[in-house]
């Protein structure tokens, strides 16, 4: 429930500290002492549209905060931490007005947006008068109010997750049946495809690995070449070899003319002869020992040509044609079981659809049994509120080739305010004074069935008489038995029943310089008073007096 309000430099309104009680509390005062105003604010901290006319005159901004005391359970619990709000005792709605018409909204002290605050409060209060119908515009809600009244969320939960399923196989089924019809278009392009890169049989990594392969083999070329051209060097017909023994021959055959001149040469030729013979059979053992291979050279160029060219038809990186060609089998494999996974998923969608038609069905006859009781039971709380002419219905249309989350049921509240005339929808029926009595008699049936815990009934007994006001106000209280009230109020019968009063007046603030609105809580004497107040006009007479007394007692 709401325990503390306070308001802070909102129009008139100064400095306020409002601490409320379960049960019903109310608010009177004069005509214009600032009772719209309090609730202008509070429905501030509640995510209501901000305005920078709010803001008190002179002061850059305004602020207002609402406390609440639930059990940790409490729905507004979970919206709060669906914000990632941490929840540590009592949850707290401020709200900052500025007054260049920004506002900043926190929930315990966490920045939030303002939609976030509306969802968190949407759990907490609502707010009810002639003018506001917030609970009663949209036919959605009436479903909920039903739903709530029969007992029949779980029910309408499992509706819910019973259609979800049918959806998510209804999708299976057409991405399944759409994956088809492209693979069929493609079939044949897959087969070539398939067929080209099974036959190039390409592995990850390959062409890193034949790259080094050629690289190496270029280096192993080059070398190889070299060594040919030793080779011919040593043994070709310039050889050195041949030379120098032609040399030594001759100088043997001139040994005898002058040994001494040459036989030095002689074997200095012949250690060189021996030099380039260990040459020439060292380079003959290199040229044996290259394992150059012109075919293997071009062998390997060409697989790597016809692998760069693959890689460059089919748009991936070389590495990728291996995945490729397995992806191309996987589909036309898919494409070949296609049918029956089909029609293992259709057969699911039949399975769930006709689970969700028949749960939806069931709770389509659920809603109506709970709208019967539903319907009674307001019906019996109209003729003390002066509606008995008036009769309240709720019009469920059930249409299975609508269906949506919440089952087939479309519901809306519809009203004949007296006999002979035409019903129609509560919203477009009934006058402001109604719809505020409709709304109070719905709420006293539903005081315990999804409710929010905080209910504020702004002036829903203005120009009704006394014995519809006490009506009123016995409504009122039972209520509050239920869920913590706040009314705002000009009837006496309705006061007198409130087991927390409230005065609103304006009083001179600032030295006399500017007006303020204050709240007072009323004492027994000062309470009398007030409601004497209320009975009489300006003049409180003794008679007012008692007869305030009368109520005090009687409520």
């Amino acid at each position: 429930m709401l325990v503390r309000l306070s308001i802070r430099d909102i129009v008139l309104i100064d400095r306020l500290d409002l601490d409320l009680e379960a049960g019903l509390s109310v608010l009177t005062g004069e005509t214009g002492a600032g009772k719209s105003i309090l609730l202008d604010a509070f429905a501030l901290a509640l995510g209501a549209r901000g305005d920078g006319s709010l803001v008190r005159e002179g002061e850059p901004q305004g602020q207002v905060t609402a406390v609440f005391d639930l059990p940790l359970t409490h729905p507004a619990f979970k919206a709060a931490q669906a914000q990632d709000i941490v929840i540590d005792g009592d949850l707290i709605l401020r709200r900052v007005q500025m007054a260049d018409g920004r506002t900043r909204a926190f929930v315990n002290d966490q920045p939030v947006s303002a939609q976030a605050l509306r969802a968190i409060a949407a759990e907490l209060v609502e707010i009810h008068g002639q003018h506001d119908d917030r609970a009663l515009v949209d036919p959605a809600m009436h479903r909920r109010v039903i739903d709530a009244f029969g007992g029949l969320d779980p029910q309408a939960a499992a509706v819910r997750k019973a259609y979800g399923d049918w959806r998510n196989a209804a999708a299976a089924v057409a991405a399944e049946q759409a994956r088809i019809e492209k693979a069929r278009a493609d079939a044949d392009y897959l087969r070539h495809a398939h067929a080209e890169l099974k036959k190039l049989g390409p592995q990850p990594g390959e062409e890193t690995d034949l790259a080094n392969r050629r690289t190496s083999m270029m280096q192993a070329e080059k070398v190889t070449a070299e060594i040919r051209d030793a080779n011919e060097i040593m043994n070709g017909d310039h050889s050195p070899t041949s030379l120098l023994a032609g040399a030594m021959r001759r100088l043997e055959r001139r040994s005898a003319q002058a040994p001494t001149l040459i036989e030095p040469c002689v074997k200095a030729i012949d250690a060189a002869l021996n030099a380039l013979d260990i040459a020439a059979q060292t380079i003959d053992q290199a040229l044996r020992d290259c394992k150059f291979d012109q075919r293997e050279m071009e062998q390997v160029e060409e697989r790597l040509f016809g692998l760069r060219a693959a890689g460059r038809k089919y748009s991936v990186p070389v590495d990728e044609l291996a995945a490729l060609a397995n992806k191309y089998a996987d589909d036309l494999a898919a494409l070949d079981a296609s049918e029956a996974r089909l029609a293992a998923l259709m057969k699911d969608q039949t399975r769930t659809r006709a689970a969700f038609e028949t749960a939806a069905a069931a709770l389509s006859e659920a809603r109506r049994k709970a709208a019967a009781k539903l319907d009674k039971a307001v019906n019996a709380e109209l003729a003390p509120l002066k509606l008995e002419n008036a009769l309240f219905s709720s019009q469920i249309d059930s249409d299975p080739k609508s269906a949506g989350p919440d089952g087939n049921d479309r519901v809306e509240f519809w009203v004949q305010t007296n006999p002979g005339t035409r019903p129609g929808p509560l919203m477009k029926v009934a006058s402001g004074g109604e719809l505020a009595r409709f709304m109070l008699a719905l709420k006293v049936v539903l005081a315990d069935r999804g409710s929010a815990p905080t209910l504020v009934f702004d002036e829903i007994d203005t120009g009704v008489g006394g014995a519809v006001a006490d009506a009123i106000g016995q409504r009122l209280l039972r209520l509050a038995g239920k869920v913590q009230v706040l009314a705002v109020t000009h009837a006496p019968q309705v006061a007198a029943r409130a087991a927390g009063h409230f005065r609103i007046a304006k009083a001179l603030a600032d030295k006399g310089k500017r007006v303020a609105t204050r709240v007072e809580p009323l004492a027994t004497d000062a309470r009398r008073e007030e409601i004497a107040r209320m009975l009489s006009g300006a003049t409180v007479t003794d008679e007012a007096r008692a007869a305030a007394g009368k109520l005090l007692a009687a409520g």
